[in-house]
C-alpha cells in the first residue's frame, strides 16, 4: 500500500459511489452440511423438465438429439477433458490428432477441402465467413436469405458493421418458402462479396436451386457461403458438390447435449484455394514428420488469429476454442461413419414426414405452411383455427409436452405460426400424443 500511496484497501475502490458499499455482513442463512446442500440442490433440480422427462419438439438451432454413451464416455477422461488448447505439440499429440480427425471428418462430410478445427458456433462462423469474403474479394456487401435465424442474422451483423459490411436480404417464395431467384438478380451486383444461404433453412425447408444460386453468385465474382446442419447431409448433397466456396454451420447435433443453449460448434469449411485457407479464421490442425520421414506428427499449421500475429494482420479476434466439442463431434461421426449418417437422416426425414402428415390432418391447422421438402423441422401455422401459438403452447405444456417455438413475431407474415422439430428420439407414440394434444386443442378453440 506504502508503494502505490493508499493508506487502506478502500480506497481501491474509491470510484465506486458509496450506496453501492456493504455496510454491514451479508443476510446469509445457516451454513449446511454436504449432504443437507446435496438434497437441496437435487430438489431444485427436480423443478427443470428434459427431454428424458416430457416429448420435447423444440429446435430452432438447437435441438434434441441422441447422445451416444461412448461419446460422453471418451470426452470426459482426463486427457481431453483438461486440456485447453494444444500450444505445445510435443506434449498435445493426443488432442492435436483429434482435431485433425475432426477436422477431416467435416471435409469428408461436407465435400470441401480445408476445415479449421471449430469455431463458437454457427452464427459466429458466418459472421466471420462474411468477413472472410469481403477481404478475399475486396468488397463490402453480402446476400442473406430473408428466412434466416434472427439471432444468426443479428451476430452477422455485429461482425458486420465494424468492418463496413452491408447484409441484405432476399426475399423467398411465397408459395415455396425457397429463396426468390428473381429478387436475387435484382440485389447481386459488383459489390456483392458473397452470397450467402441454408439448407436446410431456419423453418427446416430442403433448398432445391443451390445450382442456380451458386451460378448467380460466381457469375458476378461473388463467393458462395452455405450453411448447413450436418445430420442432414447424410441424405443431402453435401455443399462442395454444388460448388460452394465456404461452408457453416451447427456441430451441436454430432454428438453434443443442448446443455440450455450452449456451449455449440461453428462449423467451417473452405475450398482449397490459397486465397481462401489463408483467410480463414481460427486455427488449421496438420500432419507432418520427422525430418528422417519415418515419424508422423501433429502440430497447428495456421492459426492467423490475433494472439498469433500483428493485430491488423489477423484475420479474426476470436481468442478461444471448442475443442472438447469437436472432439464429441469426431467420436459421434466416427462412431456412425457413413451409413450410419445415412439411416440416422433417413429415419429424422420419416419421422418429420410421418408427423407432418399427421398435423396436416387437423382441420384448421396449415402443416406444413410452404409447399417444399423439409428436414427435421416444419412449420404449423394456426391461423385456420383462429389460435394464438402462445395460447397453444400453454396448453401443452400443461400436458406435459414442449411445443415448437413460436416464429409469428419474427416473421409476422405468416402469421400465427410455430416451428416444430422431429428427430431420431421422437417415438411413435410421441408424435401420435402431440397430434391427439392439438387435434382436441383444435376442438376446444371451435367450441368456445
Amino acid at each position: 500500500m506504502r508503494e502505490i500511496g493508499i493508506k487502506g484497501i478502500e480506497e481501491l475502490y474509491a470510484d465506486i459511489p458509496q450506496k453501492y458499499i456493504l455496510k454491514g455482513p451479508l443476510n446469509l442463512p445457516e451454513g449446511l452440511s454436504e449432504f443437507e446442500v446435496k438434497r437441496h440442490v437435487e430438489a431444485l433440480l427436480s423443478k427443470n423438465k428434459s427431454c428424458d422427462d416430457m416429448p420435447v419438439f423444440l429446435g430452432a438451432g438447437c435441438w434434441p438429439h441422441y447422445v451416444p454413451a461412448v461419446v460422453r464416455e471418451i470426452v470426459r477422461r482426463s486427457e481431453f477433458l483438461t486440456s485447453y488448447t494444444p500450444y505445445q505439440a510435443e506434449v498435445s499429440q493426443g488432442m492435436l490428432q483429434a482435431l485433425f480427425e475432426y477436422q477431416s471428418m467435416i471435409c469428408e462430410l461436407t465435400a470441401m477441402d480445408v476445415a479449421n478445427c471449430s469455431m463458437y458456433d454457427w452464427a459466429s462462423a458466418l459472421g466471420e465467413a462474411a468477413r472472410m469474403a469481403s477481404r478475399i474479394t475486396k468488397r463490402s456487401e453480402i446476400l442473406i436469405p430473408k428466412i434466416i435465424h434472427p439471432e444468426r442474422k443479428a451476430t452477422l451483423e455485429v461482425y458486420a458493421e465494424p468492418a463496413g459490411i452491408s447484409v441484405k436480404e432476399v426475399e423467398y417464395d411465397r408459395e415455396t418458402g425457397l429463396l426468390n431467384l428473381e429478387d436475387l438478380e435484382g440485389k447481386i451486383s459488383g459489390e456483392t462479396a458473397a452470397v450467402y444461404i441454408e439448407n436446410p433453412s431456419y423453418l427446416g425447408l430442403i433448398e432445391t436451386q443451390v445450382d442456380e444460386i451458386g451460378q448467380t453468385a460466381h457469375s458476378h465474382g461473388a463467393l458462395f457461403i452455405v450453411g448447413v446442419d450436418p445430420i442432414s447431409l447424410g441424405v443431402l448433397k453435401p455443399p462442395g458438390e454444388y460448388n460452394a466456396d465456404i461452408v457453416v454451420g451447427e456441430g451441436q447435433p454430432l454428438g453434443n447435449p443442448m446443455n440450455y443453449g450452449g456451449p455449440l460448434l461453428g462449423i467451417f469449411a473452405c475450398r482449397d484455394d490459397p486465397n481462401l485457407v489463408r483467410q480463414m479464421p481460427g486455427r488449421v490442425i496438420g500432419l507432418t514428420t520427422t525430418i528422417d520421414g519415418e515419424k508422423q506428427g501433429f502440430c497447428m499449421a495456421l492459426q492467423t488469429r490475433e494472439q498469433h500475429i500483428r493485430r491488423e494482420k489477423a484475420t479474426s479476434n476470436i481468442c478461444s476454442n471448442e475443442a472438447l466439442c469437436a472432439l464429441a463431434a469426431a467420436v459421434y461421426l466416427a462412431l456412425l461413419g457413413p451409413i450410419g449418417l445415412r439411416e440416422l437422416s433417413e429415419t429424422i426425414m420419416y419421422k418429420a414426414n410421418y408427423a407432418m402428415r399427421l398435423l396436416s390432418k387437423i382441420e384448421g391447422l396449415k402443416v406444413p405452411l410452404f409447399k417444399a421438402a423439409h428436414f427435421k423441422e416444419f412449420t404449423v401455422n394456426f391461423d385456420g383455427a383462429g389460435l394464438k401459438v402462445e395460447e397453444v403452447h400453454e396448453v401443452l405444456l400443461g400436458r406435459g409436452i414442449h411445443g415448437g417455438k413460436n416464429v409469428s413475431w419474427e416473421f409476422p407474415e405468416l402469421g400465427e405460426t410455430a416451428l416444430y422439430c422431429v428427430t431420431e428420439i421422437h417415438s411413435e407414440s410421441e408424435i401420435r400424443l402431440l397430434a391427439d394434444a392439438l387435434g382436441e386443442i383444435v376442438s376446444s378453440a371451435r367450441r368456445r
